[in-house]
């Protein structure tokens, strides 16, 4: 007999993504000299630390304003205090939950009164969107940079083949959806549909500014929270290894096999990490600090969203 993904126990789901997370940090530990990486870890400058905590918060600040700016373009009204309790609470959730994504699917929910789920759904994948697409600008520069002008990183080639792949792969998806739309019948209906959503969320002329330097903003506050945690645990990286080298591993926080990224994003910093000369131990380290500063960075949204919001009730 065939399971089908709703035959199967939500709690057993969970309990197998916590399990491939500790069987994660379990290999890494032994893989990665967890020993020294616990050293560094209880010997981190907590000032450092603090830095990558406020970082943090100002990415969730941001990309709230940002959720704001977005669902207002399609006809979704609310302030930005609303907007930060919201993202403040779908935050919490993304961190206890598998994915990165569940959090913001119970923002969709709560938004949809004004003017349906899809729509506010549309809201709140564009302004993801939006912050991966800043991302991924970042890794193609910077990795090609790296790449291409001389002493820059030495990409090995089990490494560089796959990234290059994935931003040509990346890169061309717009002009697939773009080609979508001619195709006749429903498929080209509802991809025109799509970009016209996208095209008034986000690139409208009165809010495309506003989204670029909201989405730069929180790029650079990413990219600065793990290099604080790096700086905390004794590690020193150039700027062009921590904007070629660090979106590669946030990245694989959206990966839903484990809860909130825990493993895969440690897994990838020690592998990731002594392409510019870092200890494999100290990228563990450093990745777990981030995600340890990052499950602190959240917890204010529990206060944030006990402060009643004016005008709005408790769903």
């Amino acid at each position: 007999m065939i399971l089908s993904r709703a035959t199967i126990p939500g709690w057993s789901i969970r309990a197998a993504q916590v399990a491939v997370a500790l069987g994660l940090m379990a290999l890494l530990w032994r893989a990665a000299d967890g020993p020294d990486a616990a050293q560094s870890l209880a010997a981190a400058d907590p000032s450092w630390l603090a830095l990558a905590f406020l970082a943090l918060t100002a990415q969730t600040v941001l990309s709230a304003l940002r959720w704001q700016l977005a669902a207002g373009q399609l006809g979704i009204r609310f302030g930005p205090w609303h907007a930060i309790r919201e993202y403040y609470l779908a935050q919490i959730v993304n961190q206890s939950l598998p994915g990165g994504m569940v959090g913001d699917a119970g923002r969709a929910v709560r938004a949809r009164e004004q003017a349906g789920l899809l729509v506010s759904s549309q809201a709140v994948v564009f302004e993801r969107l939006a912050g991966q697409v800043a991302m991924f600008l970042t890794l193609a520069v910077a990795f090609l940079g790296t790449w291409l002008v001389p002493g820059g990183l030495v990409w090995p080639r089990w490494l560089a083949l796959p990234v290059l792949g994935a931003l040509l792969l990346g890169g061309a998806l717009p002009l697939v959806l773009l080609a979508l739309t001619r195709v006749p019948g429903g498929i080209g209906t509802r991809s025109a549909g799509l970009c016209r959503a996208i095209d008034r969320a986000l690139m409208a002329p009165s809010v495309l500014p506003w989204h670029i330097l909201l989405s730069i903003g929180t790029t650079l506050c990413n990219l600065a929270a793990f290099s604080f945690c790096l700086q905390a645990v004794g590690v020193w990286l150039s700027l062009p290894a921590i904007a070629a080298l660090v979106p590669l591993i946030l990245f694989t926080m959206l990966i839903p096999v484990s809860i909130s990224g825990w493993g895969l994003r440690e897994g990838a910093a020690a592998a990731l990490l002594p392409i510019a000369g870092v200890p494999a131990s100290s990228g563990l380290a450093a990745s777990v600090a981030f995600g340890l500063v990052f499950i602190a960075a959240v917890l204010p949204g529990l206060v944030v969203w006990l402060w009643p919001a004016r005008g709005t009730t408790r769903r």
